[in-house]
């Protein structure tokens, strides 16, 4: 069986200068959609492209769909592994530079808004304190590198995918860092960091990330779904919930038709179409 492979990017933490001596063999682990974030980055990955011309209207309907359920009900698997699927075909051809610069300009202009401010803070406490602090994310890790230096975090790690001189394939290199493989690149790196997970926390929004939030021994729910919550509930896990208004709004959201959806997330799209030639 072929070793599966993940990215594994430090960087310099600047945001929050520990204000403590380095808590050797303690680390954070935090989720990025929906967990430090509001939606799924590839959503806003997907908008820059199409501003490029990299695909077609349809197309972008179709992945502004996916992204207005994720945001509705969470992460399922089948959704994730469609976006990936349309990411990495979208992504073929583009450069490791073009793909460098996307990720600069998608976090700017998309993503910096939409940090929660509250997940925020916990990783800039960790910080602090002198923990490392880690992004571990489906996300492509370009773009989890782009937030976790922004952020002024230790590093990211992050699904990749395959380069052939010099521009993208279209390929993974390994799988997709989602669910259980999240696990697994974890406790690769603790044995590799010298961590004691038990001394270590964990933040994700999803049912999916159970297995890493079960071997931390400080794992917590941020704006879980249904399914989340009721495990988090059933083991006495702490809960975040930063979403304001969340109960009007998945009330509005129910009652919505999905044509008025769908003209909803036409709209949102038309805003970065640009002038018409």
């Amino acid at each position: 069986m072929p070793e599966k492979k993940y990215a594994v990017v430090v960087t310099e933490p600047v945001a929050a200068q520990p204000v403590a001596a380095a808590q050797h063999g303690e680390a954070a682990f935090f989720d990025v959609d929906n967990t430090l974030m509001r939606g799924a980055s590839l959503f806003h990955v997907a908008r820059k492209m199409h501003q490029r011309g990299a695909f077609t209207i349809p197309q972008a309907l179709g992945i502004a769909w996916k992204q207005f359920m994720f945001v509705v009900r969470g992460e399922k698997m089948d959704d994730v592994h469609a976006v990936r699927d349309t990411a990495l075909g979208l992504a073929a051809g583009f450069t490791v530079e073009d793909i460098e610069v996307l990720g600069e300009e998608v976090y700017d202009e998309m993503i910096e808004s939409r940090i929660w401010p509250g997940a925020k803070a916990l990783a800039e406490q960790h910080l602090r304190v002198g923990r490392r602090v880690w992004l571990v994310t489906a996300t492509p890790i370009e773009v989890a590198t782009v937030i976790s230096t922004r952020l002024g975090l230790t590093g990211a790690l992050g699904t990749v995918g395959e380069i052939l001189d010099g521009s993208y394939t279209g390929r993974l290199v390994g799988e997709i860092l989602h669910g259980p493989a999240k696990a697994v690149a974890v406790q690769a790196m603790a044995k590799a960091e010298g961590l004691d997970l038990a001394r270590c926390w964990a933040y994700s929004d999803s049912r999916n990330d159970i297995p890493l939030l079960s071997m931390v021994g400080h794992p917590v729910a941020i704006n879980p779904d249904s399914g989340l919550r009721r495990h988090a509930r059933d083991n006495n896990w702490p809960v975040y919930d930063f979403r304001a208004g969340r109960r009007a709004a998945t009330l509005g959201l129910k009652a919505a038709t999905v044509g008025g959806a769908i003209y909803g997330l036409w709209r949102g799209f038309s805003r970065f179409r640009g002038p018409t030639v």
